[in-house]
């Protein structure tokens, strides 16, 4: 006999809630492969490529348990089974108490997250670009976004690999120096000519900005840190709102097994 009244209140909003959690599973997969195939992904800025990778990988397995938890707990609202529902309790448990301590450890090193930042893009600038592909892609992309140049503005460019110049040293005289340098192509504003972008990615050392109107003035540091900042708090909110989501679908399905439990005695 299956379950009436209450019950049968709490058993479909089970179905629902896990309807959503399928939802947000496949969400998480989808940005998870898409953020493995795409090397412009913007997050990879702040670590290493392992660390990133393994990072990801995590993300994809979450997304994955998140799809297995959902479909346990739709099928054993649906056939009112004990044991799918008791799985199901067990796995989100599990996968709570996992996103609270990833939460915690996330809190604690949130300060740090601004000088990973900042440090993974000046790296960047100075001796990555032009030399790994994947790193002149996300540098490329980050320029043309947030209409910056440079980690701290243009100038970083004329002692940055891209233009094959190395550290000064104190052995090193200054008329060796090379006059000029050039700066990436995604320096330049919208609206002008690519002949005019061309002669405006050629600069002089010690030139000042004033008369580069064609270039991002910006630097490119400082933006990256604040579109972190902003994206880390809709994330927390997000977290915040699936956490509390999750701690819901707890009590109803402990509800729910409880009330099956009963039913099947009242049968005997």
């Amino acid at each position: 006999m299956a379950i009436k009244g209450c019950c049968s209140v709490v058993k479909y909003l089970v179905v629902l809630v896990n309807l959503l959690f399928w939802v947000v599973g496949f969400l998480i997969v989808s940005l998870a492969i898409w953020m493995l195939s795409d090397p412009t992904f913007l997050i990879s800025m702040t670590q290493n490529e392992k660390n990133y990778t393994i990072g990801l990988y995590i993300f994809l397995t979450v997304g994955g348990l998140m799809l297995i938890v959902a479909f346990l707990g739709c099928c054993g609202a649906f056939k009112e089974s004990q044991w799918m529902l008791t799985s199901f309790f067990c796995c989100l448990l599990m996968v709570l108490v996992a996103e609270l301590a990833a939460g915690a450890w996330a809190f604690q090193n949130s300060n740090k997250l601004d000088n990973v930042v900042r440090s993974a893009v000046k790296e960047a600038v100075q001796t990555q670009y032009g030399v790994i592909p994947a790193r002149t892609a996300t540098i490329d992309a980050i320029q043309k976004h947030y209409k910056c140049c440079g980690a701290e503005g243009p100038n970083d460019w004329q002692s940055s690999a891209y233009n094959n110049v190395e550290r000064p040293t104190l052995s090193v005289e200054i008329s060796n120096q090379p006059v000029s340098y050039k700066v990436p192509e995604t320096c330049c504003v919208a609206n002008i000519t690519p002949e005019q972008c061309k002669k405006a990615t050629q600069m002089e050392f010690l030139a000042t900005m004033k008369s580069k109107t064609d270039l991002f003035a910006d630097g490119c540091m400082e933006k990256l840190v604040k579109a972190v900042q902003d994206n880390i708090k809709l994330i927390c909110y997000v977290g915040a709102a699936i956490v509390g989501i999750e701690l819901l679908t707890l009590i109803l399905s402990l509800l729910l097994c409880c009330a099956i439990r009963r039913n099947d005695n009242y049968k005997h």
